[in-house]
């Protein structure tokens, strides 16, 4: 299996015609560039700016007509780094982003996740960028599908867990 990279993934960004979605599964997402933001938030002092380059692009994406939706599937209660996502939400939110959560003991019963249960972005219902972490929860990269079949799945899955979903400011964990 081929990886790319964070910063080759967000080049589908410069891309897309229409919408960019994102189903996250996981309940902690061990991210090196963000180790010191997180570490200080867990000692009380917020620091959104590392968010930078990624709410550029996501405010000249969703500047241009482009939609960016995200689905936060959760363990409740949160860990604390959905804790500390929860309280960064308004910063992706800013940008365009639309983003809902859906606590995990809500899913449909038997509901089975494409591509092994790993994160995926999906790119204009044609494209997908699935994620794939080491054991330790850092990122490995991105694998590239195009496969039919797989990309209608992950569509599926999208539209049934978008419309479960509860928007941001309506959330209250």
């Amino acid at each position: 299996m081929e990886l790319i990279s964070s910063t080759e993934r967000n080049q589908f960004f410069e891309r897309f015609a229409h919408d960019a979605f994102h189903l996250e599964l996981r309940d902690d997402y061990s991210v090196p560039n963000e180790e010191g933001p997180y570490e200080s938030w867990l000692h009380g002092t917020a620091d959104d700016s590392f968010m930078t380059p990624w709410t550029q692009l996501m405010k000249r994406v969703t500047d241009s007509g482009m939609t960016v939706r995200r689905v936060r599937v959760v363990t409740e209660p949160h860990s604390p780094c959905i804790q500390w996502e929860y309280v960064t939400t308004h910063v992706n939110e800013a940008t365009g982003e639309a983003i809902r959560w859906l606590p995990r003991r809500k899913l449909p019963e038997g509901l089975a996740f494409p591509v092994a249960g790993n994160d995926w972005w999906l790119f204009d219902d044609k494209l997908l960028a699935v994620g794939h972490f080491d054991d330790t929860g850092r990122v490995l990269g991105s694998e590239v599908i195009e496969a039919p079949a797989v990309v209608a799945e992950c569509v599926r899955v999208r539209d049934l867990l978008w419309e479960m979903a509860i928007p941001h400011n309506e959330y209250k964990p």
